[in-house]
């Protein structure tokens, strides 16, 4: 009874299974297919039964099938086929990536009546495999000069400048506006040796207090001030026998700016609390978007610091200087974010390169990153339209012709404007505050600030 019951069941429980079923008879007819098969191949039931097997075009098929004697296919001579991959055809033409399983069905005499094979779909984790490994090769792939990008003249001067500066030990300048790559400038110059045991420190000079800058800079000793609980090794120090990156170093206030001359006048380092001068060879670079010049003038930069470390200036120029770059950038920022997203975008369209080619970047090559980075959230079509970019963009993306006095925006449009900007990034980031920041291009310091100068409120949601 129960095996009666379980024979009128059995097309019921077969059609229930997602993977694909199909069984042949002893020439390779296929007389049943369930309805994963259906879906999976995308024909219909009645196109399928009563065709060959081979219409699938599965690719091992066509190696498998021999004709010795009796066997036209390998699976009746060995009798089974185990987690075999293969790829067949779609109704539409598109390829299918399995997991194929066989097996031969038998009467109760032995006598061979066909065979049955199960299909798993593994299209999306061949997709899947195979975007990790193109991400690898990108991440590979040395882009550019030492990660620097760049094609025009103005950009070939640079690094034959980096070149020649990476072959001596005397202090390097990196000038130029935030957001112009001058932290790659100052990794390229140390990388350029080729000497993996010598360090690279970095030291972001606007990030700290004049206290903690002393500190980190130089060491301290324990109980120099309160909360100092331990001595501790600077950063020259770290950085010993390789390079220190001193970036935006024209925000050091006057009181550190003293101790600095003398550590690159005497090569010696004191730690905050302790009068024990420490040797140390260190060649130092640094960076700054400020106009260090018009500081010494002011008396807010001293001019023999300004002359001890502005020995080899390097000064990288703004994306509106080298428009040649725009292009390249732009595919490389396309091809990075596409990868990681794994959004099927097919491209950018002419009228958004248009649209990239006439805006001035006040923010440079990293305005650009997330203004790409926005784009990929906000897109829903096939290619990259300017809609799809930040408003600052496609709100008006050229630099406005000098006007009258009052053809200037009014201070309350501005705001407005301003304001409608952080709530698209906002949104765009689904409220993560340091998300947003990247794609505005601003710290997240100030996102901050925007969002109680003008009282929004955006809970970030939690995936």
């Amino acid at each position: 009874m129960f095996e009666t019951e379980m024979n009128n069941y059995w097309k019921t429980v077969v059609d229930t299974i997602q993977d694909g079923v199909m069984i042949v008879d002893k020439d390779g007819t296929i007389v049943s297919v369930n309805r994963g098969m259906v879906r999976m191949t995308g024909y219909e039931k009645a196109e399928i039964v009563g065709k060959p097997c081979s219409f699938l075009n599965c690719d091992t098929c066509e190696i498998a099938r021999e004709r010795k004697g009796d066997h036209w296919c390998v699976l009746f001579r060995t009798g089974a086929m185990n987690m075999r991959r293969c790829t067949f055809s779609r109704k539409d033409g598109r390829p299918v990536h399995v997991l194929k399983n066989a097996s031969l069905l038998r009467d109760r005499d032995g006598v061979v009546l066909g065979a049955v094979e199960t299909m798993t779909d593994v299209s999306e984790l061949v997709e899947k495999d195979t975007q990790i490994e193109a991400f690898r090769r990108e991440l590979r792939q040395e882009d550019g000069f030492h990660g620097i990008l760049g094609t025009s003249a103005p950009m070939q001067r640079v690094f034959d400048l980096i070149a020649n500066a990476a072959r001596s030990e005397a202090p390097v300048i990196i000038l130029g506006e935030s957001g112009t790559g001058k932290e790659l400038a100052a990794k390229a110059i140390h990388d350029i040796r080729g000497d993996d045991r010598r360090p690279f420190v970095k030291v972001n000079c606007a990030s700290l207090n004049p206290a903690l800058l002393e500190s980190e800079l130089f060491g301290h000793v324990k109980g120099a001030f309160t909360g100092a609980y331990r001595s501790r090794e600077g950063r020259f120090a770290a950085a010993g026998g390789g390079d220190i990156f001193l970036d935006e170093i024209g925000d050091i206030p006057l009181s550190v700016q003293v101790k600095l001359l003398r550590v690159l006048e005497e090569k010696v380092v004191e730690r905050v609390g302790d009068h024990t001068p420490i040797p140390i060879n260190v060649r130092i670079l640094s960076a700054t978007n400020r106009n260090l010049t018009e500081m010494v003038r002011e008396g807010a930069f001293r001019e023999d610091l300004f002359y001890r470390i502005n020995v080899i200036p390097i000064h990288i120029p703004p994306l509106r200087e080298r428009p040649g770059d725009i292009s390249l950038l732009a595919d490389h920022f396309f091809r990075r974010i596409r990868l990681k997203s794994g959004k099927k975008i097919e491209g950018i369209s002419r009228e958004a390169m248009r649209l990239l080619a006439a805006y001035p970047w006040p923010g440079n090559v990293r305005e650009m990153k997330s203004a790409f980075e926005f784009a990929f959230v906000s897109c829903r079509d096939d290619v990259i339209l300017p809609r799809h970019f930040p408003p600052a963009l496609f709100g008006g993306g050229t630099s406005p012709a000098p006007g009258p006095p009052e053809a200037a925006p009014h201070p309350l449009e501005e705001a407005q404007a301003k304001r409608r900007r952080l709530v698209q990034a906002l949104e765009a980031a689904d409220g993560n505050q340091s998300e947003a920041a990247r794609i505005l291009g601003v710290s997240r310091v100030t996102v901050w600030h925007w969002m109680k100068r003008y009282q929004i409120r955006f809970e970030r949601k939690i995936k």
